[in-house]
């Protein structure tokens, strides 16, 4: 009775020291999965008192807001700008932006940036063009009648890569469309960019993998770009 004891004793210390090993390992393994290891921060970016990282220009653009599209988005996804100064979303045209009219004038910018295009020129209508111009005047009359203290500057449309342009040959119509947003920021005494000299050499390693969305550094050059415009 004795021996049978002892050995119910030595199986049972043995079972519980696998299970210690057994959990172990799996902490081991998770630890493995969810590695809490500091990113390293990108050029120009500074750790604020809390750890997060802070663009350079957030303090240059602190009163501006940004207004467009998905590729206008690209500011607040990849952490460039704060979400409260980019007013953007996926599939935003000029018409639907109408419908954040009150949002913006909540915001109560000094500055408006306005990049909108990419969508409207792809939008199901007789003329896409002359449609979306409509809509981007009556936008225009908004943003003065909501904050008439607000300098409203339009950005061009940005080019696509020829791969993108191959699979959706609409987007050959983005030069005549900034045509039509360089008129109508003269008749509208709005500001106008254009934003071909990012792209004047050519190189397309700024776009994303759809050539027609963006990587990070892309919003680096445009800011540089648009940072003498801000007062």
């Amino acid at each position: 009775m004795k021996k049978i004891i002892t050995t119910k004793k030595i199986a049972t210390t043995l079972l519980i020291g696998s299970c210690v090993l057994a959990l172990a390992a799996c902490g081991d393994k998770s630890a493995n999965l969810n590695p809490q290891q500091p990113a390293s921060l990108a050029q120009g970016q500074t750790a604020d008192s809390k750890g997060l990282t802070e663009s350079p220009y957030q303090s240059i653009f602190q009163d501006s807001l940004f207004v467009g599209d998905s590729i206008m988005e690209g500011l607040s996804f990849h952490d460039v700008l704060k979400e409260k100064n980019v007013l953007a979303g996926a599939g935003k045209t000029a018409e639907f932006a109408l419908e954040d009219i009150d949002e913006l004038a909540g915001r109560n910018p000094k500055q408006i940036f306005i990049q909108l295009g990419s969508d409207d020129i792809l939008w199901p209508t007789d003329n896409p063009e002359e449609y979306s111009l409509q809509n981007y005047t009556k936008l225009i009359g908004a943003f003065k009648e909501k904050l008439p203290q607000a300098q409203i500057t339009i950005l061009s449309v940005t080019p696509v890569t020829a791969e993108a342009e191959k699979q959706e040959p609409r987007y050959k119509n983005i030069s005549d469309y900034n045509q039509g947003l360089k008129e109508l920021a003269e008749q509208e005494n709005v500001g106008f960019v254009d934003l071909s000299p990012i792209f004047s050499d050519g190189s397309d390693d700024l776009y994303d993998s759809d050539g027609i969305h963006f990587k990070p550094k892309y919003y680096n050059k445009l800011l540089d770009l648009l940072k003498d415009q801000v007062k």
